[in-house]
């Protein structure tokens, strides 16, 4: 399924501001462009959440 850029960022937590700025650095989730639509695949989406995971070391 596909996504748009307003149902993505919700999906993420960002706005979507933050995944234009994170296409604009080469970083972010992969997305796909159908004319001048931008949109991203839910597996792409959770994919992006699970790398970008960070373990907090114990005591």
């Amino acid at each position: 399924m596909y996504l748009n850029e307003v149902a993505a960022a919700d999906l993420l937590g960002v706005s979507p501001k933050t995944l234009s700025r994170w296409r604009w650095a080469g970083k972010g989730p992969d997305y796909y462009k159908f004319g001048g639509a931008v949109r991203y695949k839910t597996d792409d989406l959770e994919a992006f959440a699970e790398d970008s995971r960070q373990e907090v070391a114990s005591a």
